[in-house]
């Protein structure tokens, strides 16, 4: 493999809908950790929302789409925790019986990296060049922290960010409520786990929230503006690409 890998940036549906700036902020760090970075035009999405509704034939069709578009990079690489653990830990398990697309599911798995820790575990980013002054709390989504082991990692690069005073959350492992399809099978709970995780918010200090799924942060930023509060919210790799003057998920339409 050459010194400068070429990976393949996975780009999320919600990304795509909602918040491209965390695209480019992904290439932008992908490039800066000498990547060659390129966005397929045929991929689809992961499948995870098919997969989590007991939809197998269709999860098993995305699936295979996107293993055939992305199995020519030398990694496949995505912001967001829930995307890259059902590449990672799905796939093989989705298309385990198949003679042909197993083995091609479990060699892509091998390749698939969330973003921050492939810049951290893969890459060996110990720091970045950007700057934030503010005082930041970092949610851990389910997704990224349990399925793919995502903890030290963000908070890493975090602490290299002139100007960033990190606020430690007191529960910054418990669920936000969003879940993929949790928050519209159960609103009641899911409400009551974001309200709970903004009081955790409120209490650090914090005037902005960052996390690494964007489910997440839209799920979080929805509850902030309807309480009225001033925490901006955005994506890690935003403020990591020294993209944190971009308006934050909910404030406004981005240029």
């Amino acid at each position: 493999m050459s010194d400068a890998p070429r990976v393949g940036l996975f780009a999320t549906c919600l990304m795509n809908l909602f918040r491209p700036s965390v695209g480019f902020a992904s290439v932008k760090l992908l490039e800066a950790a000498g990547c060659r970075v390129e966005v397929p035009l045929a991929q689809t999405c992961c499948g995870q929302p098919a997969y989590n509704s007991g939809d197998y034939a269709a999860a098993q069709a995305l699936a295979r789409q996107v293993v055939e578009v992305f199995e020519g990079f030398d990694y496949v690489v995505g912001p967001s925790g829930s995307c890259m653990s059902t590449l990672r830990n799905d796939y093989p398990r989705l298309l385990a019986d198949d003679p042909i697309w197993g083995p091609r599911a479990q060699a892509l798995a091998a390749r698939s990296h969330e973003l921050i820790a492939f810049l951290v575990d893969v890459r060996g980013v110990q720091a970045v060049e950007a700057a934030y002054p503010g005082r930041v709390a970092l949610h851990d989504s389910c997704s990224g922290l349990r399925g793919l082991g995502i903890k030290q990692q963000p908070r890493l690069l975090l602490d290299s960010v002139d100007g960033l005073k990190r606020c430690e959350l007191a529960d910054p492992e418990v669920c936000c409520g969003f879940g993929g399809t949790f928050c519209v099978k159960y609103p009641p709970i899911s409400g009551r786990l974001a309200d709970d995780k903004l009081a955790d918010v409120a209490s650090s200090g914090a005037d902005t929230l960052v996390g690494g799924d964007l489910g997440c942060l839209l799920h979080l930023a929805g509850r902030l503006k309807r309480q009225g509060s001033p925490v901006k919210v955005l994506h890690t790799a935003e403020i990591l690409a020294q993209m944190g003057d971009t308006p934050g998920i909910g404030d406004g339409h981005e240029d």
